[in-house]
């Protein structure tokens, strides 16, 4: 008779294991995170340049303005914050949002992870819209379209 072959044995499947334990306190990793950020901030503040696009390039890129365009909208003046890039509305309080989150839970479990590492169709379908939307200003600003072209 003959003998049944053996099915081939599947790539060994990793076991579900505990997440590893974060490294150091959560007070050390506010720490770090609070220098990046100062370190941030005092960049911005004496207008030190931070786009590598815009410095290798010598040209503006998508989000060009944003920065200042922040910074406005955090004053309070909204037709500047518009003037600097028209975008702000929807991005600034979406990456504000996402550094809230991430920053977090950094803090707190030790990994940066925030809603839009979730693969869905919102997330998917938003972030495509306002990358075609962020390049779409881009290229009207090359031809003198909302306030561009934006000096670097």
């Amino acid at each position: 008779m003959d003998k049944p072959i053996a099915a081939p044995v599947p790539y060994p499947v990793p076991r579900p294991s505990t997440p590893p334990r974060p490294k150091g306190s959560a007070l050390g990793r506010a720490a770090r995170l609070a220098l990046v950020g100062a370190v941030l901030g005092a960049a911005v503040a004496v207008r030190f340049p931070l786009c590598p696009f815009a410095l290798v390039t010598r040209h503006p890129c998508p989000g060009c303005g944003l920065t200042r365009a922040a910074i406005a909208l955090a004053t309070g003046d909204l037709r500047e914050a518009i003037h600097f890039h028209p975008l702000v509305i929807p991005i600034v309080p979406m990456v504000a949002l996402l550094a809230l989150q991430g920053s977090y839970n950094y803090v707190r479990h030790g990994r940066w992870y925030t809603f839009a590492f979730q693969q869905t169709r919102v997330v998917t379908l938003g972030s495509i819209v306002l990358a075609v939307a962020m390049i779409a200003v881009w290229f009207a600003r090359f031809f003198g379209a909302f306030g561009g072209p934006v000096p670097v």
